[in-house]
């Protein structure tokens, strides 16, 4: 029957089915066939549905029919959305959903689906033109829509020609980035067909449940939408289908789009079915298609190249028509060399000269799958792209996308999911090339699981994801292999033909496997969640497994196996939920109906009837409450043996349901030792029994004593007992009774054979991660180190345990042989570095010159020397050619801190001569001699990845046999570069060699193999192939692979992880490296002499345009500091000279005094100051620069007394500090006595007063920027914060070195220093190298030379003087006063000796003079023609030679040749003043007051030079423009302009990304005073309070901000987080006061205000929550105390005892019912500013509330009050409530401590100053003060001992300590927040150079 009769039933005439469950569980008869979306729930209605927005219906010409259209600039304001509210669901179960629609010219559109899946998940699935990429979540996916013109194609469709052109032709070119995916002109109406159950499946692997809702979004038209579970074929009508009995479903009636006759139904429209076939394998964007398919369209396409590819006609025509039409072409946004390899490759080919987006970007291309293995094989698959992970058994693929990796077991389930059409390309034989050969460990997921065979001649046991089969005669091991992660469960049925094996990851995948031949016969998955035991039946033909579901619920499941070995499959016969606890599960051998479970309390009977499991429980009496662990049928068919906990052996008769015997295991110690003499069952503490074993004679039972104990059945005495090394977790009587196997929780697996009582160690295992291993050629040994501390010494033939070396409390980390002599090197965690004698087995020697854990560790080949490294940068060179090993050279700062942890950190050449490492930052990779430790290279390799703004980084290291001499390096782009040793150069590169980094690698001795690994695989590389290396990948761990190795013999290699992977290289025999006198002539040659020179100068210099982003030039090398040891050091330090001296001054008049007086002292005439001064253009100014004869302070003097004071500029381009009243301390008391000290941790704002005070250098990774006195230097990966103090007033500006190695930051004067600090800082130590000081006011800009020697200074427009200094020598060569403010100045970059200032209506050019040892200035200045009309200059910066940009205050963009000196072509760049331009290349950014940043295409420029007047504007084109939060004062942006960060007044640090278009807050603070910090019960969050009406809630332990909370034109002055007494954490709230007099409530888990209250008619200045959390306390400036009821929001009492007076603090505590002889739990106080304190307690829900106490001070006298009011402090003491700690109580500065039960004050302690805020610690008896001098001083009130911080340049007007066990401190000084973490004073040791005390 047909499933459409007469034309199709209409949707219309569906019955109602109302929202609800019905739609979701009820029969969706009424869906079928078809169902109309708008039309059934009536979209014109608006009942069920809801529009958004510019929505309208229309009726559009070619359909002929109303639409709807949707349009709007903003596609989430304007839509349709089905079905009205989100908590509804549409419930429609389709498979398939049509949407008909077509998108709006040159607009974009978004098309949201919300897709529930069988278990509820909502998954949001999104289309749309808008994204550029694929992107996954667990929960969204987003794929890209790339729309394609409409044009009708009358030619050959067949072959598809002149299709392939047009997709080729609307590929955007580079310069139409950001129109490239908008509709076209043409865009037709398209029938998008959704396959909504393929989706879920292919990307998430869920399964599909219904479609919830449907979200239309701007801009587009759309008919309706249709869901069905028939797949129509649109084109194709049903009197089509009919007439030409076409086997296809044709398009209902109302679905059809009519079609003109004679027509082509795809000349008008498209239909895109998502997802095809090849796009399950791959997810590339949605193309537009326009030609009918010839070929099936159901049927697999073939994978396109990423780019067009130009084929010829004969190779064309072997494609199908649906390649060339419907070909997935990525559309990448910068254009690269296509690399000239075959279409199909059977290997993973990586071009040596691909281009640099190759990191970033990964290629897809179908997997091949290894259809057959054999047991033993080890796990292999032959992978054509990297970006394919691999896989061997013929039921799993794995295919790794952007956004989201799939695991091999998730892809399991589709087996169809990949079947690529590939030929083989035979370029890596043999294939397989290694075949796993041993595995040494056991366990992994648990110890418990290990078997007999039926004959006892072997055992099974897993190691990890791998089973092995071990013949206990020869020790052979077999393999089975595909578990993807850990075995949790085995089971061997009676006849050894049929093995189960379960995987722990949920959910559980089982798989069944013939015994024998070690083939997988069937995989499945569980019902249950996750197994924990299996159990067949003694035939095979029942499998039982014991799991839990997703809920966490006991689950039993019964399984049909006796057609697994027929080629049927495994069938679910039974499931059933159970509340007991289940322990141990065990089929009867008597009865295969028949089971028993023991758990917590309980046995269970179970039976097998009529597909059902039904348990009986066992009355255990009085045993009820036993923790039961195992049990064991009797051989006899009528006794149960269960084992418990507390040494319980329970005899159970289970046809009678009743415990026959109940025994005791229990210790007899003799009265001389320890050791048990003899076991009996009494009463006392018993020994608990895990686990049990009975044959017909014998009852083997295990303990966690260690101890292995052989009964007879009747227990009368104990037979034969092993002791073992851990606790023992299995036993296993083998068939014949004569052995005993058992298993211990420290990874041993052995056996006890009776009758010769004789005990066999099988296996040792570590039992954590193995991290670095280290082989010994002589003797064939190999070392391992793990995370268990031990270090193992195992034999390589046969794979048993040597040595066994155990720290408890120091983790060895790494691990090295010595080449000559019996021994071994490890280092540890603590920085000791530890010889071992494997002779004698002891310690040799131990030192300890590393002070961090010991990352590196090799010795050279030869045996002489030892090298060693740690995480604090450290490197050690050790003599250890003879016995004892002596340190010869330690070197600080050489390693990279920061680097990945891998063994391949530290590498030795073969030849002993090189010594190469990451470091000393981890872009860079250094080679040195081994011998002298010289330096000969630095290698940057920090290539930018443009895709994610990241750095490139090195992760791996290892030198290549010589000759030639090759240093391969793995990155952290997933790439390797193979380096020349001698001269630094890219010999070679392989991009894309693993999905993640490589952390080991490893090439042969033969140079034939190059071994990598990552993640949890193992690829082998045919290293001599040129162009196309192949390789083989290998998986079987199923942790990180965390080192690989070859053997000695170079026949194996091994890999260690979660174990030790021994593999044998089935491939040809070592040969002699390529270009060694051994090489054969015919040997294939290494990949650099097949490079020509051309390839490679655009490898490594990037000649397609793009950035640099291959490597890297070798850096000349720098002189290396060693310090000298000459023996073994004695502690920590003996080698270190870490101690900086102190920071030279040169500032007036002190230090240039103290200067040798051979230096000239350039100073400017007095009688050149300001005579014509700004002569006419082209003419120098009438300045000579020359030697005065007098000191500079004299000169200085003379020079100043011609400058007058100028007016600020209408320039916003000019730092304006904020006003501040205070004054820095000059000296404080510091008493170091058993104080705790403070280590600044982290700084939360940025200064958006500053100008150009935020450096970025992208190659380096380097990132400052200001906050208030404080440059702060930040890692942008991880967050992680430096802290660079010394300036004492707010820093103006920054300005980094070209090459980053200097920054130079520039602060205000102050009280303390009468002019500006300069600072000159180390970029790498973070040391001050100098302190220079000239200008008197501000420093307005500051810039390096283009090479670095020197420093020019600008002075604000109070100073107006411009300063030259030299970098070597630090030393002033010449100054300048200026006649007018100047607002930006730069070097020329092409001319050293020249640079720029910009001001009022010109340009100045100064030009450097040298005559003799003097420096002399000669000016030139240039005005900005009349026709301009630019006004002012703000801004400039150079472009391509000879450009020079210029900004003004009109927003105007005037460019110069700076050759000529003429101004030539301006443009109008924004409607206010620009001040910031940066140039590079071809672009340029402006960013302007009107918080503006734009990107301009400045390409043309350069050309319209040469026309002088007649260049035109037009040629310059914006190309995006962003809107920021404030005016724009700083911003640095890489040299691609491509991304930047910039900073606007706000107090915001943003990420621009002009690629995305999109802007990223990277660092936000408070741009206004912060008025509180309060923080979370649980001290998982904190939040603030501004002046500028913001509450912010922020992460206490990323300091990110989380949540803001707005109100406009209001200040936010008090906040109070709820207590946890107000409900769980989704219930927390805080509210906050406000200048209005208002109280709001604000939500944190809903993110929303849940009350608002008006209590006050002025300015809330305190507020706080009662004991309960219920009653809201509030506290205004006139005095008046407000109680409010939280629930009501009314204010039930108000207190006017304050009145007149501020209130400062309200703080509310509990207290015992009666205390203070007063009734209520609440007590609380209110402190005012006229110092009086008020103590009260409230018993809040019967509405009491009485006075207990008040206090009251006179005021400071005058003389005494410094210029600020002082708030009066309290709080209650949180070590002693019946404290009070005040302070501003009393006329002298002086904190005092008030008792509530005496009366009286206890203690004062004096302060140097007026405290200004107080903060008391919860955790320790630590007190927190801040001053108004700008200090934070930290007293421990037990001792007494204080010490004081600096840091802020205001005010410490807040200081609160956090309630958690961390101990954080946060202060704040206006609108700066800096966060203290308090340190035992014995753990800090020096680390106070975060946060310097004073004194």
């Amino acid at each position: 029957m047909s499933p459409l009769t007469g034309g199709g039933l209409a949707s219309g005439d569906a019955p109602s089915c109302p929202w609800g469950s019905s739609h979701l569980h009820g029969s969706p008869v009424w869906q079928h066939p078809f169902l109309n979306v708008f039309r059934h729930f009536k979209v014109g209605e608006w009942k069920r549905s809801t529009k958004e927005g510019d929505v309208a219906p229309v009726t559009d010409k070619t359909l002929k029919c109303t639409v709807y259209r949707i349009r709007g600039s903003v596609s989430a304001g304007n839509y349709i959305q089905l079905p009205k509210t989100s908590t509804q669901s549409l419930g429609l179960t389709g498979r398939y959903l049509y949407v008909l629609f077509r998108p709006l010219p040159a607009k974009h559109f978004v098309i949201h689906l919300d897709v529930a899946t069988e278990d509820s998940q909502v998954i949001r699935v999104s289309f749309s033109n808008l994204f550029k990429e694929f992107k996954s979540t667990a929960t969204w996916l987003q794929f890209p829509f790339i729309c394609e013109a409409g044009l009708s194609v009358k030619g050959d469709v067949e072959t598809g020609h002149e299709r392939a052109a047009v997709v080729q032709e609307r590929r955007p070119e580079s310069g139409e980035e950001e129109l490239a995916n908008v509709a076209p002109s043409g865009a037709r109406w398209t029938c998008l067909q959704l396959d909504l159950h393929d989706i879920l499946l292919v990307y998430l692997n869920r399964r599909y449940g219904h479609l919830k809702s449907v979200k239309l979004c701007a801009s587009l038209l759309v008919k309706s939408l249709y869901t069905s579970d028939l797949c129509f074929d649109p084109a194709v009508t049903m009197a089509e289908a009919q007439r030409a009995k076409l086997p296809v479903t044709p398009v209902p009636r109302e679905m059809a789009f009519p079609v003109p006759k004679g027509e082509s139904w795809y000349d008008h429209y498209v239909h895109i079915r998502f997802p095809s076939d090849s796009s399950k394998a791959s997810p590339e964007p949605v193309w537009k298609s326009c030609s009918p398919p010839k070929a099936d369209f159901l049927g697999r396409m073939l994978q396109v190249l990423p780019r067009p590819v130009a084929f010829s006609n004969a190779f064309q025509d072997t494609l199908p028509s649906m390649v060339q039409v419907f070909g997935p072409i990525a559309a990448p946004s910068v254009p690269r060399p296509l690399p000239e390899v075959s279409l199909f490759c059977a290997r993973s080919e990586v071009p040596s000269t691909s281009g640099p987006s190759d990191r970033s970007r990964e290629r897809s291309a179908g997997p091949e799958v290894t259809d057959k293995h054999a047991a033993g094989n080890g796990v292999h698959v032959s992978a054509p792209k990297p970006t394919m992970v691999p896989v061997a058994l013929e039921d799993v693929a794995v295919h790794e996308r952007s956004g989201r990796k799939q695991n091999e077991q998730e892809m399991a389930l589709d087996k169809n999911l990949f079947q690529p059409r590939i030929r083989r390309h035979q370029s890596f034989l043999p294939d397989p090339i290694l075949r796993l050969k041993g595995v040494i460990g056991f366990g992994g997921h648990s110890t418990k699981w290990a078997l007999w065979t039926k004959d006892g001649a072997a055992v099974v046991y897993p190691c990890h994801a791998v089973i092995v089969v071990l013949r206990i005669d020869t020790r052979e091991q077999r393999f089975f292999l595909g578990h993807t992660d850990k075995v949790s469960a085995l089971a061997l049925d009676g006849s050894s033909l049929l093995l189960a094996s379960a995987q722990a990851r949920p959910p559980s995948m089982l798989r069944l496997w013939d015994f024998h031949t070690g083939e997988c016969l069937s995989l499945f998955r569980s019902p249950a969640h996750s197994l924990c035991s299996l159990s067949f039946s003694n035939s095979g033909a029942l499998l039982c497994g014991v799991g839990k579901d997703r809920h966490g619920r006991m689950m039993v499941v019964a399984w049909g196996t006796a057609q697994v070995g027929r080629g049927g499959a495994a069938a679910l016969l039974a499931k059933v939920h159970t509340r007991v606890d289940i322990q141990a599960f065990e089929v009867a051998l008597f009865d295969e109906t028949r089971m028993a479970s023991c758990g917590q309390g309980s046995v269970q009977l179970w039976r097998l009837r009529g597909g059902q499991l039904r348990s009986c429980p066992v009355d255990l009496g009085e045993h009820r409450l036993l923790e039961l662990t195992d049990l064991a049928f009797g051989q006899d068919g009528h006794t149960l043996y269960v084992c418990g906990h507390s040494g319980h052996i329970l005899e159970i008769d289970h046809q009678r349901m009743a415990v026959r015997h109940a025994r005791r295991l229990l210790p007899t110690r003799s009265p001389s030792g320890p050791l048990s003499q003899k076991q009996t069952f009494s009463s006392g503490p018993g020994i608990c029994i895990s686990s049990l074993s009975v044959s017909q004679a014998l009852c083997a039972m295990g303990s966690e004593d260690g101890y292995l104990r052989l009964w007879p059945l009747d227990f009368s005495s104990v037979l034969l007992e092993a002791e073992h090394e851990g606790p023992v977790t299995s036993v296993c009587i083998s068939p014949d009774g004569q052995r005993v196997l058992s298993t211990t929780s420290s990874g041993h697996l052995g056996f006890l054979d009776v009758p010769s009582r004789d005990y066999s160690m099988l296996v040792r295992s570590h039992t954590a991660p193995v991290l670095a291993l280290a082989t010994e050629g002589s003797r064939g040994q190999l070392a391992t180190v793990s995370r268990d501390h031990t270090v193992r010494v195992w034999d390589l033939a046969t794979l048993q345990q040597l040595y066994d070396l155990r720290s408890d409390e120091d983790a060895p980390c790494t691990i090295a042989f010595h080449p000559m002599r019996p021994a071994l090197f490890c280092g540890f965690s603590s920085g000791a570095v530890r010889s071992f004698s494997l002779e004698a087995a002891e310690v040799l020697m131990e030192h300890r010159c590393h002070r961090g854990p010991v990352t590196g560790l090799a010795a050279s080949p030869d045996g002489s020397l030892l090298f060693s490294s740690c995480s604090w940068g450290t490197l050690a060179q050790y003599h250890c050619a003879s016995t004892p090993c002596r340190i010869l050279r330690v070197a600080a700062n050489m390693v990279c801190r920061d680097a990945h942890p891998t063994p391949n950190a530290l590498v030795v050449s073969g030849d002993s001569r090189l010594l190469a490492f990451v470091g000393p930052s981890r872009h860079v990779v250094t080679v040195m001699n081994a011998a002298s430790l010289g330096e000969l290279l630095q290698i940057d390799v920090g290539a930018l990845d443009l895709a994610n703004s990241r750095l490139d980084s090195a992760v791996a290291i290892c030198f290549g046999p010589g000759p030639p001499g090759h240093l391969l390096v793995s990155t952290s782009f997933n790439a390797i570069m193979v380096l020349d040793t001698t001269s630094g150069r890219v010999v070679r590169e392989l991009p894309g060699v693993h999905p993640v980094a490589c952390p080991s690698l490893a090439l042969s001795r033969d140079a034939r193999f190059l071994l990598t690994a990552a993640d949890r695989a193992i690829k082998v590389w045919d290293y001599p192939m040129k162009a196309c290396p192949g390789c083989q990948v290998y998986i079987g761990h199923s942790e990180p692979v965390h080192a690989v190795a070859f053997t000695p013999d170079q026949q194996q290699l091994l890999s260690v992880g979660d174990a030790i992977f021994l593999w044998d290289i089935l491939g040809p025999l070592e040969r002699s490296p390529p270009g060694s006198a051994g090489d054969s002539a015919g040997a294939p040659l290494t990949c650099e002499t097949s490079v020509d020179a051309r390839q490679l100068e655009d490898t490594v210099s990037g000649a397609n345009g793009l950035p640099r982003q291959q490597v890297p030039e070798p850096s000349p090398a720098s002189p290396l500091q060693l310090g000298i040891c000459a023996g073994p050091l004695k502690g920590d330090g003996g080698a270190f000279s870490d101690e900086e001296g102190p920071s030279e001054e040169s500032h007036s008049p002190k230090g240039l005094h103290q200067a040798s007086s051979l230096l000239p002292m350039l100073v400017k005439e007095a009688s050149g100051a300001g005579d014509g001064g700004w002569g006419s253009p082209g003419a120098p100014w009438g300045l000579s620069m020359g030697p005065h004869p007098h000191n500079w302070s004299s000169a200085r003097s003379v020079g100043r007394a011609q400058v007058h004071p100028s007016p600020r500029p209408d320039c916003y381009r000019h730092f304006l500090a904020r006003h501040k009243t205070s004054l820095l301390a000059r000296s404080a008391s510091v008493s170091n006595t058993g104080i705790e000290r403070l280590l600044l941790k982290a700084v939360v704002g940025y200064n958006g007063n500053g100008r150009a005070n935020v450096v970025w250098k992208p190659d380096t990774g380097f990132f400052a920027y200001t906050c208030g006195c404080l440059v702060v230097v930040e890692d942008l990966h991880s967050g992680a914060q430096q802290h660079w103090l010394g300036h004492p007033e707010e820093i103006s500006t920054l300005a980094l070195s070209h090459d980053a190695q200097v920054l130079a930051s520039a602060s205000g004067c102050s009280g303390t220093a009468s002019r500006c600090h300069i600072r000159i800082w180390n970029v790498p130590g973070g040391s001050c190298r100098h302190l220079i000081s000239y200008h008197s006011t501000a420093v307005q800009a500051l810039a390096f030379s283009p090479d670095d020697e020197l420093l020019v200074t600008l002075g604000d427009y109070g100073d107006r003087a411009l300063a030259l200094w030299s970098m070597a020598t630090y030393e002033l060569l010449s100054s300048a006063h200026l006649p007018a403010p100047v607002h930006d100045v730069a070097f020329n970059p092409w001319d050293a000796g020249e640079l720029v200032c910009v001001g009022q209506g010109a340009i100045t050019v100064w030009f450097l003079r040298q005559r003799g040892t003097s420096t002399h200035l000669q000016v030139r200045q240039e005005p900005v023609p009349e026709e301009v009309g630019a006004g002012e200059l703000t801004s400039l910066c150079f472009g391509a030679a000879p450009l020079l940009y210029c900004g003004s205050s009109t927003g105007q963009v005037c460019v110069w040749d700076a050759r000529a000196g003429r101004c030539f072509l301006a443009w109008d760049a924004d409607d206010g003043e620009i001040g910031v331009l940066l140039c590079s290349g071809a672009r340029l950014v402006s960013g302007s007051n009107t918080r503006r940043v734009r990107l301009w295409a400045v390409g043309a420029v350069l050309e319209l030079r040469c026309k002088g007047s007649r260049a035109r504007s037009s040629s310059v084109l914006m190309e995006r423009e962003l809107t920021l939060d404030g005016a724009v004062v700083s911003a640095v942006f890489h040299d691609s302009m491509d991304m930047g960060v910039v900073g606007t007044t706000a107090g915001t640090l943003w990420y621009i990304s002009w690629a995305e278009g999109t802007s990223t807050r990277l660092i936000s603070g408070h741009r206004s005073k912060v008025n509180e910090v309060v923080f979370s019960p649980s001290a998982s969050h904190w939040a603030t309070c501004s002046d500028d009406g913001s509450v912010r809630v922020w992460s206490l332990a990323s300091m990110e901000l989380l949540i803001q909370f707005q109100v406009l034109n209001q200040s936010c002055l008090c906040l109070a987080w709820s207590p946890p007494s107000c409900g769980p954490p989704e219930q927390q709230q805080v509210v906050a006061g406000y200048s209005d007099g208002t109280l709001r409530v604000f939500s944190i888990a809903r993110i929303a205000m849940q009350l608002k209250m008006h209590p006050h008619r002025a300015a809330l200045t305190a507020v706080a929550y009662s004991a309960d959390g219920q009653t809201i306390l509030s506290g205004d400036k006139d005095g008046l105390v407000a109680v409010s009821r939280l629930r009501t929001g009314m204010t039930f009492r108000v207190l006017s005892d304050h009145r007149d007076a501020l209130i400062s603090t309200i703080q509310s505590t509990n207290k015992e019912y009666g205390d203070f002889g007063a009734q209520g739990a609440d007590l609380w106080l209110a402190a005012s500013s006229d110092q009086r304190i008020s103590i009260w307690a409230a018993d809040w829900p019967r509405g009491h509330c009485e006075l207990v106490d008040w206090l009251s001070s006179p005021s400071p006298t005058l003389a005494e009050v410094p210029s600020h009011p002082l708030p009066c402090l309290v709080a209650f003491c949180p070590w002693d409530g019946a404290l009070l700690v005040c302070a501003g109580l009393s006329v002298h500065p002086e904190v005092v401590f008030y008792n509530l039960h005496q009366k009286q004050v206890v203690e004062r302690i004096p302060l140097p100053f007026y405290a200004v805020s107080l903060s008391l610690s919860p955790g320790a008896h630590l007190m927190a003060i801040g001053f108004a001098e700008r200090v934070l001083r930290l007293m421990d009130c037990e001792s007494g001992a204080v010490q004081d911080f600096a840091g802020h340049d205001d005010v410490v007007q807040l200081c609160r300590f956090a309630p958690s066990a961390r101990r954080l401190l946060f202060s704040v000084a206006y609108s700066d927040i800096l966060v203290w973490e308090v340190t035992d004073h014995r753990a800090s040791g020096g680390a106070l150079s975060s946060g310097p005390p004073l004194g």
